[in-house]
């Protein structure tokens, strides 16, 4: 199996794109924390993967709770190898003068300060065992060619995809992996706010005829490509924002 033996941290596996990526792991292997906002949907996805599955509720924009799911990984599984950084969340598609103040906060602390938290909690765990990483964030094709009415989430994953290369570069010298994955639109519990409107199957084929490849994305893409960031075999791929999109980028 690919990730036999590691440790993994994912966020926002409670659902959608984490759940998938939490389950495709443990099928490989892996022996994940399975952290969510929810903590019945945490246990829900932790109990189906079993294999000694941990379940952590938590806010990833709260530093306590991020602590606490790198906790869970070393405490409970006795190490870490993986942290997918999935959990994230988005405003109404809009006119960007209609988003208030509390929901702008609200998308930056969900999708980039979370990313700051968990390196805090992270990186010193990856630094000290001494055998390097791979973590993985995930962005979107928003940070790469942008859709319009959505102006402050966009902004978020512009941000993720430069921390990424940053990352890459200064945590190298650790053998500490850094890389993004950009998914296309999928279907997931966000997929109405980005569209601006109830999903539809006249909306859907509006976003999909964006796509070359001519579908959304499905949780098993995202979950197959972090398998391959997370897995030995990439040991030379870092710094990488890898578009799972159809051809939506090219």
């Amino acid at each position: 199996m690919r990730l036999a033996g590691k440790v993994a941290v994912v966020t926002g596996a409670g659902g959608g794109f984490g759940e998938g990526i939490a389950k495709r792991f443990a099928e490989e292997g892996a022996r994940v924390v399975v952290t969510d906002l929810r903590a019945d949907a945490a246990a829900r996805v932790a109990e189906a993967i079993g294999n000694g599955a941990v379940a952590v509720t938590g806010d990833v924009s709260r530093e306590a709770d991020v602590r606490a799911m790198v906790a869970a990984a070393t405490d409970r599984l006795g190490g870490l190898d993986i942290v997918v950084n999935n959990a994230g969340t988005t405003h109404r598609n809009q006119p960007m003068l209609g988003v208030d103040e509390a929901t702008f906060d609200r998308v930056y602390a969900v999708n980039v300060k979370s990313i700051y938290w968990m390196m805090q909690a992270a990186v010193p765990v990856l630094r000290g065992q001494g055998r390097g990483g791979s973590i993985i964030n995930i962005s979107s094709t928003a940070g790469i060619r942008p859709r319009p009415g959505l102006v402050w989430y966009n902004g978020t994953k512009g941000a993720v995809n430069t921390m990424t290369q940053c990352m890459a570069i200064e945590l190298a010298p650790d053998n500490i992996r850094v890389n993004a994955i950009c998914p296309v639109l999928g279907a997931t519990g966000l997929t109405e706010l980005f569209m601006g409107q109830a999903d539809n199957p006249e909306i859907r084929a509006k976003f999909m005829a964006t796509i070359p490849l001519g579908r959304m994305s499905q949780p098993s893409d995202i979950a197959n490509a972090c398998v391959w960031l997370g897995e030995d075999a990439s040991s030379f791929i870092t710094g990488v924002l890898l578009p799972v999109d159809g051809g939506r980028t090219a």
